[in-house]
């Protein structure tokens, strides 16, 4: 049996899917924590995450993991294996380092790695058939129960892999569906990270031996109860019918969800208060400079993919205008499909957002190859076109050449450390010069008594000058075009009256 987090699928599949739904019904009912993000103590937290890490020699796999195709996923103790295809060595093992922190954040013990230099992966095995021979005897030799590819498996090749090695073997897609899964926390964020996989679990639904493949019989539907599609319908379709009928039930929960924050999108468009969406590669410091610009108290972990669920904070610069700052999910290099797909609504914090900060690890093995992986995911969500300030954070333990680089390349670039605070308000100024501005220009002379609309100026507008005068207060600014129509409509009341 694979219990997956949340979406489980075995031989018994009628039972268990009715048990999923209760379960489903059980996690909807809860409460939904990033409400409470504000009033949450981010110490406990911290501590009940690293309380969940998986327990160590608690496995009860089957030795001979042909047997059944479908067991748990559970990560103790991998072996790593990559397949360089392009680029320089380099390349190959610092994508082979991320994996090892992936495999560590979802509670593993990596104990090796291998990487071969191929044209193409194999169509069959992922790797050549004479390293899936040295595969295996690494595994032996270590004793590891699982091996994690560094790329994303066909079907055919998860189960050749596992008929020739004898143990789990997991791709990098599943690995990051598995972190994803421990650290959701809202009820939308887990109902996202079951769709994701769902999604991927989909096309690799296999049989235990012949059985899914075996067409239904007896009375009522056929024999595959209410519901079914009469005797010609396999297990194996029935399955697969049912778990799109769950999809599609995930779907529209998530898009029941999703109109909570288009409603306060919304509002704050309806104020033209521009927004600020803090993005960049996982665990380079998003939810820290959130903190410091804020005092968010946002969780805080040295791991990767920490934050899933978007927080939105309100600041102001230093002229009284109030701006909107949101911490947002952490990508990866080939974050899999199936999670843009359905953190489509969260990720719509930057995509319509005003301004992205793209915060950069500068202490990072390959800091460009980290922005080139950020800007491909922000382009298929479709903010390409939004402005975009480099946050090159941790310049306190980063390689100062790396660090040159990095600010000759890119021309809008801060170096910042969020743990010394070095660059911080560097990094606010440029923020507030990028903010959009007003773009109609008023001088009005406003009675004191009008209090309500020098207050809207201040926080919605650009104060050029401000001068108080025995009849009221004097502004010459800019505002957007409601708030300029209402202020027209202000002085003629005053001069009428």
């Amino acid at each position: 049996m694979l219990i997956f987090r949340g979406f489980w699928l075995s031989k018994d599949f009628d039972d268990e899917f009715e048990s999923l739904l209760r379960e489903s019904a059980r996690v909807a009912a809860e409460y939904d924590a990033s409400d409470e993000d504000e009033h949450s103590d981010q110490s406990l937290e911290l501590s009940e995450r690293h309380a969940l890490r998986r327990v160590k020699g608690f496995s009860t796999e089957l030795q001979d993991i042909s047997e059944a195709e479908y067991r748990q996923l559970q990560l103790e103790r991998v072996v790593l294996v990559g397949v360089w295809t392009e680029g320089t060595i380099k390349d190959a093992e610092n994508s082979l380092a991320e994996l090892k922190a992936l495999a560590e954040t979802a509670g593993s013990e990596v104990l090796e790695g291998l990487i071969q230099r191929r044209d193409k992966p194999d169509p069959a095995t992922y790797i050549g058939s004479g390293k899936v021979i040295e595969l295996k005897q690494v595994v032996m030799s270590t004793g590891a129960d699982t091996v994690v590819c560094d790329g994303e498996l066909s079907p055919s090749q998860l189960r050749q892999l596992e008929d020739k090695l004898k143990v789990k073997v997991v791709d990098r897609t599943a690995l990051i569906l598995d972190i994803f899964a421990q650290h959701a926390k809202s009820k939308e964020g887990k109902a996202q990270v079951e769709l994701a996989q769902i999604a991927y679990l989909l096309p690799r639904l296999r049989g235990w031996g012949d059985s899914l493949s075996r067409q239904v019989g007896g009375r009522a539907a056929g024999g595959a109860g209410i519901g079914g599609r009469g005797p010609g319908e396999t297990k194996i379709e029935t399955d697969r019918r049912r778990i799109r009928d769950k999809m599609a039930k995930l779907r529209r929960e998530i898009a029941e969800m999703k109109v909570s924050r288009d409603t306060k999108r919304q509002e704050r468009r309806r104020f033209n208060i521009p927004s600020v969406a803090i993005a960049g590669y996982t665990n380079a410091g998003k939810s820290s400079l959130l903190n410091k610009l804020t005092n968010a108290g946002v969780l805080v972990e040295n791991a990767l993919f920490a934050t899933l669920d978007p927080t939105v904070r309100k600041s102001e610069t230093s002229d009284g205008r109030v701006y909107t700052l949101s911490d947002t999910v952490g990508f990866v290099r080939h974050l899999p499909h199936q999670l843009i797909d359905a953190f489509k609504s969260t990720l719509e914090e930057v995509s319509e957002s005003d301004l992205i900060v793209h915060v950069v690890d500068g202490s990072h093995p390959d800091p460009f190859e980290q922005i080139r992986a950020v800007r491909l995911v922000i382009d298929e969500i479709g903010g390409a076109k939004i402005p975009e300030i480099i946050a090159i954070n941790k310049a306190d333990i980063a390689d100062s050449e790396v660090m040159m680089e990095l600010l000759r390349e890119e021309p809008d670039a801060y170096a910042i450390s969020v743990h010394t605070g070095f660059g911080i308000d560097t990094l606010v100024r440029a923020i507030e010069t990028s903010l959009p501005r007003p773009r109609e220009e008023v001088r009005v002379l406003l009675p004191y008594e009008r209090g309500d609309l020098v207050s809207q100026i201040h926080e919605h507008g650009e104060i050029i000058s401000e001068e108080y005068l025995p009849e009221g207060t004097a502004l010459h600014a800019r505002v957007d075009g409601a708030l300029a129509h209402m202020l027209v409509r202000s002085e003629e009341h005053t001069s009428n009256s």
